[in-house]
Parts: C-alpha cells; structure tokens; sequence
C-alpha cells in the first residue's frame, strides 16, 4: 500500500486525506518499510542536502497568550527567563555566531501576541545588519498584519514563522485568546507582503492522527514553503506538565506522514528533537527530514551546531 502511494507522490500527485489516514495506520515492521519509502520521497525532491536555521529568544516571557503547552505564557507557571527585546547590536551577533556555523537563516523570535511599534522598528534595524552577513533573516513576531510585514520585508526580511500548532479542531483545546482564523489571516497576510512562509506545529500535545494530518493537508493548501516538526517537551509549570513523551516510532511516524503530504516543502526539525528520539534521532532523514533547527530552543536546550554539522557528515549528507 504505502509503495503504491510513494509512487504515486513520486510522479507528481497528491496523496488524498483517505490516503494519508492509511498510512498513520501503518504499524510494526511495516514503519520501517514506510520510513524507506518517505526517504525515496525527500532523496528525489531535496537530494542529500540540509538546510539548517536557528533562532534567537529575543524577547522572553510575560506573554498575555495563554497557549496551555507554553513556558511564556503568563497563565502558566514555569520558572524561566523574562526579559524585554533585545537590543540589534545583541541579535546581530547571536546571528553571526550562527552563520559561522554553517546556519543559512536565522530567525528572531519574541515572545507575545505581537510585537509594538516600537519593537518593529529595533527589529528591522537588526534584519537590516543580519542581511547585510549573508545569512537569511526571518523571524516570528506574532499576530502581525499585512502594513507590519511589508514594513519587515522592505528592510530585508526573508521569511516569516507562524505556527498553526495543530487542527483547527484541536486548537480550542490548547489555546483560547487567539484563534485558528487568527493564525491565518497572519499567515495569508505575510504570503500577501511577498514573504516566504515557515509554518507547522507541536506534537504530542493529546491530539489524534487525524489532527495531524488535517493541519499537514492545511498546510498543503496554504502552500507554506517550510515546515516545522516540533515534538513536546512537557514543562514544569505549564498545563501539559504531565503529559506523555510520545515515543520516538511515532515522532518518525509523523515526519514520514508528512513528507508524503507535503513531499516538496522543507519538512524542518525542531524541538523535542533530542527529548524525544535520543539517540537514534539521526534517523529524522531516513524518516523523511531535510532541514534541522540547530542550537537552544526558546526555553529549552538543543544541541550544539559542531554535534549537529558532524551528524549531518556522518549520515552522509551535506549543508
């Protein structure tokens, strides 16, 4: 079954949601047959290459949302750093530190439902300088609108980041100070601004299979350009404190779904990549992956850029 749907995604055609449900059933030693297929998908349509980012928590905490899964939020109870926006000068060299690396976009982040005047303007001198290094600027800001985007891009501004999270169906269960439509409007306006699009979710946050397929065949129909796979790392003091790691099968499960859905977007490993997979989470390409966000999260470490460029070497891959 899942041969003739590669095949069918490797001459060009969309898998249908029935489809995609087939494949979420796909268990035990047939995974593996699966995660072979997904790697067929990713080798045809981005080679051997992987696209690294990172980002830069440059506004951290106090955030009126009150995303349930969230250490920011000021309805939660985490015990983490709070801190205003930085200054560009301090972002500029978080960037070049990255790029040094080896990271090909890098993204400033702030926590809160949107970023102020104020912040725009400091963050647009800061995409100006990061532009000006060679490395891509994007960031995620928030609810921002069409005049706030095109303000952004104007001063150099590549791509723009803003999750759906999950299903429209789930995302009541998770957040309720801003909407699904919220989400994309946000999202239809930074496309409509001429930016490229970063756009995908956390998992493992008690939502169905079906739910994950739903937001990956949104995502299809936005036509995002990059895809973020993030995996939940329960956090002390949030309301999915004790929620259940997910297993690493499923984590691979995820990405090869997706890669089949979305077979020529960057499929872009995020959080929860060392939480969840341990040591076999060098099998994100085999499961389909083509891009990994490298160094510290916003509230939670990753790992460092030397660890992930020896990785992508020793899998036989390159930048």
């Amino acid at each position: 079954m899942h041969e003739n749907l590669a095949n069918k995604v490797l001459d060009g055609k969309q898998i249908s949601r029935d489809e995609a449900v087939l494949i979420a059933r796909i268990e035990s030693h047939d995974i593996f047959k699966l995660f072979s297929h997904a790697d067929k998908l990713r080798k045809k349509y981005h080679g051997d290459n992987v696209e690294l980012c990172a980002i830069v928590n440059a506004k951290s905490g106090a955030c009126s949302e009150d995303c349930i899964y969230c250490a920011q939020s000021s309805k939660n109870k985490s015990d983490i750093p709070v801190y205003p926006l930085m200054t560009a000068s301090a972002i500029l060299g978080k960037a070049k530190e990255a790029k040094d690396s080896g990271v090909k976009r890098f993204s400033i982040v702030t926590s809160g439902k949107k970023a102020n005047r104020k912040e725009l303007r400091e963050i647009a001198a800061a995409i100006k300088n990061i532009r000006d290094t060679g490395i891509l600027p994007c960031a995620s800001l928030g609810l921002l609108d069409k005049d706030e985007l095109c303000f952004l891009k104007d001063n150099g501004l590549e791509r723009y980041h803003h999750n759906l999270e999950t299903s429209e169906r789930f995302f009541p269960e998770i957040c309720s100070t801003h909407s699904y439509s919220d989400k994309l409007r946000t999202i239809e306006a930074a496309q409509s601004a001429g930016l490229s699009v970063c756009s995908g979710g956390i998992f493992g946050m008690g939502e169905t299979w079906e739910d994950r397929i739903d937001m990956a065949i949104a995502l299809r129909e936005l036509g995002v350009d990059s895809v973020p796979v993030n995996f939940l790392i329960p956090i002390k003091g949030t309301l999915l404190e004790n929620q259940a790691i997910m297993s690493s099968i499923d984590a691979l499960k995820i990405i090869s779904l997706y890669r089949f859905i979305l077979p020529q977007k960057q499929i872009r490993i995020c959080g929860g990549r060392l939480q969840v997979l341990g040591k076999i989470h060098s099998m994100v390409f085999t499961a389909g992956a083509d891009s990994l966000m490298t160094g510290n999260y916003l509230t939670t470490t990753g790992r460092n850029y030397s660890d992930d460029l020896r990785l992508i070497k020793d899998c036989g891959l390159k930048i």
